[in-house]
């Protein structure tokens, strides 16, 4: 083995790994190219040790390694700024690359319930084929069943009940998307409750209590269903059209994602369950509960559209750098690798 070669061809990413080594915070791109040249190192040591009797050089790379070894090993990760990236990053991301899925569920699931409502407020038939009953006093009238809901129980424990209720719903969604009908199911059933009862509150007159309690909590809570069931039907897309990555490597790609827009989604619930569990049953008036529920919506699409797209651009951005830098010390090597090569040739 020609030592001086070698040690010349790789002499690059060595260095590149006590520099990784050393840095006091890395990117997810470069942890994964520590741990990538830590065990690619690592090789090249125990073919030296076995090829080479050059102490000095096979004692810097130990060295080099146990550096290295403690820096992919012994880091110890804060928690608490994992979830901060989490929350700033990884979910926002997510959201942001499903969006289209997403809106046309909802735009989808907003005009089957606004054409139930119209049927059910406009036409007989509507009741006898829904196994509706004639009378509907006890839900619509003021006082009835529809506006009792949200007041019946102690603010507190409804608040924690909506929001395991709507968490399972959205898991229900998101992971039985990947066979696609269960998913289109469930979302039809929500839209059918939903279309069902704002048509017998028009029936009765009642859109303006139907809307005041329906919408403070409701615009937040229906948008997290849009997105658990458009992210769940992405799934299932994906197992029938993965592109350009196998079926088992694009399905696994995705269903990372649709984890981490459904531990997303259960803070994104809590908030929904708070508002329907306080706000939606106080003594406010209408206009103000509505703009409440209205502003938490708000906040929601401008942290997609806001943070999404700029956590998105941001990690387009480490992957275009680590795939130059990758692509530098490819070309480094080859050089290095080619200048020893004719430098051998001119010796002998």
């Amino acid at each position: 083995m020609d030592v001086d070669a070698y040690s010349l061809a790789h002499r690059r990413a060595w260095e590149r790994l006590d520099y990784l080594s050393t840095r006091s915070r890395l990117t997810g791109a470069e942890a994964d190219e520590l741990v990538m040249l830590y065990r690619r190192t690592s090789q090249q040591l125990a073919r030296l040790q076995s090829h080479s009797s050059d102490p000095e050089l096979i004692a810097g790379l130990s060295a080099l390694l146990a550096r290295a070894r403690g820096r992919v090993l012994g880091t110890r990760t804060d928690t608490w700024q994992e979830v901060g990236r989490f929350f700033s990053h990884r979910f926002p991301a997510a959201l942001y690359r499903t969006w289209p899925w997403w809106i046309g569920v909802a735009a989808v699931f907003l005009l089957v319930s606004a054409g139930l409502a119209i049927w059910v407020d406009r036409f007989d038939s509507a009741r006898k084929v829904l196994g509706i009953p004639g009378d509907s006093g006890d839900l619509t009238a003021p006082g009835g069943a529809f506006e009792t809901y949200y007041s019946e129980h102690p603010q507190g424990a409804f608040a924690a009940q909506v929001w395991t209720n709507n968490a399972w719903v959205a898991a229900i969604a998101l992971f039985t998307g990947v066979l696609i009908l269960p998913a289109v199911y469930l979302l039809f059933m929500n839209a059918l409750n939903l279309g069902v009862t704002a048509g017998l509150m028009a029936d009765a007159g009642r859109l303006d209590s139907f809307f005041g309690f329906i919408l403070p909590h409701g615009t937040l809570e229906l948008t997290a269903v849009f997105v658990a069931g458009g992210v769940g039907l992405k799934l299932g897309w994906t197992l029938i059209d993965p592109g350009r990555l196998s079926r088992v490597e694009a399905v696994a790609r995705q269903g990372r994602a649709t984890a981490t827009v459904a531990l997303g989604l259960v803070a994104v619930l809590l908030v929904c369950g708070f508002i329907e569990g306080f706000v939606t049953p106080s003594p406010l008036p209408a206009p103000v509960r509505i703009a409440i529920g209205f502003t938490a919506e708000a906040f929601f699409l401008l942290y997609v559209f806001g943070v999404g797209r700029r956590a998105v651009s941001e990690q387009a951005g480490e992957a275009s750098e680590s795939s130059m830098n990758h692509l530098v010390t490819v070309s480094q090597t080859t050089l290095s690798t080619h200048r020893a090569t004719a430098a051998r040739a001119t010796d002998s």
